[in-house]
């Protein structure tokens, strides 16, 4: 991911998770060991889009929604993509042998966070440092085979870890970007559930 879009998860995080929507860049740019200017940079968009309201000492996230779909709309998800793997096995079987040190993203993060899922769901995604993935390829005896990818481990940013997880928000930019014709019932979901 880029710095704009750990800013704006941040952002998006404190506000429904701890109801916090006024910020300074100076503390953002404290938090994330970046220079002023790129926190400056990360809110030009979102102040010329009246999502965040910036006064001389402070700016203020005035539209969680609009902000989680400017994320959405921008996030590249294949990015982050850095090992696609196939197995016969089932998905919640794979599931069920996850290195412990990953985490579960999209469906997979959705049934984590809800007990539930609002469709079935055939693709395993899940957040791994790569010094992991030979572990994880034995542990899940993985292969690559073309075009019949079903499961996905995605590079963590540096910040991703400090995040309480399942991180909602980062579920749903991701579901937003994925492929599969079954996101768009986790999606609906997830909507009803975190949109302020």
């Amino acid at each position: 991911m880029i710095k704009k879009e750990i800013i704006w998860r941040e952002l998006l995080f404190q506000t429904r998770e701890n109801k916090k929507n006024k910020f300074t860049q100076k503390e953002i740019a404290e938090k994330f060991n970046i220079s002023l200017s790129t926190v400056f940079h990360s809110l030009k968009t979102l102040r010329k889009s009246k999502i965040v309201r910036v006064t001389g000492r402070f700016f203020v996230l005035e539209n969680y929604r609009k902000l989680l779909y400017l994320w959405a709309s921008e996030r590249n998800l294949d990015k982050d993509i850095y090992y696609r793997g196939y197995s016969t096995k089932s998905t919640s079987s794979l599931e069920g042998v996850v290195l412990p040190e990953a985490t579960f993203a999209l469906y997979s993060g959705f049934k984590q966070a809800y007990k539930q899922a609002p469709a079935d769901y055939d693709h395993l995604y899940f957040y791994l440092d790569p010094s992991f993935l030979d572990k994880a390829i034995e542990r899940m005896d993985l292969r690559e085979e073309k075009n019949k990818e079903n499961v996905f481990i995605l590079k963590p940013d540096d910040r991703f870890s400090e995040y309480s997880q399942p991180l909602l928000e980062q579920i749903f930019v991701d579901l937003w970007n994925a492929p599969e014709w079954y996101s768009k019932d986790f999606l609906k979901y997830l909507e009803e559930k975190i949109l302020l």
